[in-house]
């Protein structure tokens, strides 16, 4: 498959997938997408690593649109779906940081122990929990 083409098909994939984690992060309790988010995996792919990378950089790139502005809690939830439906295990990641008397959270996904998405920010913030990464076992 052509570059070119690769981009598109992972940039459309990317939109649906924000649209639809924007819409649930705002309609269904926080229990209900942690549950989805931290269910085993099926099928697993050891050698994925460009694919991730693709994920990755249309979640971003898709994400910082104006019309789509997603914060980091549905684009963690969009990169997680769109890796999970490649068989690549990853974790989503939720931290908080506290300065200057404000206190902000952050929500990223890790692969093994590189931070995939949301990487920039996640640095300053200390984690509390992890979701995923759970392989199911027959």
């Amino acid at each position: 498959m052509k570059s070119s083409t690769m981009r598109r098909a992972y940039l459309r994939e990317a939109a649906l997938t924000l649209i639809i984690a924007r819409l649930a992060v705002r309609i269904l309790p926080p229990t209900w997408i942690f549950a989805w988010v931290n269910r085993p995996m099926r099928h697993t792919r050891r050698f994925a690593a460009d694919e991730a990378q693709w994920v990755a950089w249309s979640i971003e790139t898709i994400g910082e649109k104006r019309w789509m502005h997603a914060l980091c809690l549905p684009r963690a939830v969009a990169a997680q779906a769109m890796l999970r439906r490649r068989g690549i295990i990853s974790r989503l990641c939720l931290g908080v940081a506290c300065d200057d008397g404000a206190f902000s959270a952050h929500a990223w996904i890790e692969i093994g122990r590189d931070v995939v998405v949301g990487g920039a920010d996640a640095a300053g913030f200390a984690q509390v929990t992890r979701f995923g990464g759970i392989v199911h076992r027959p």
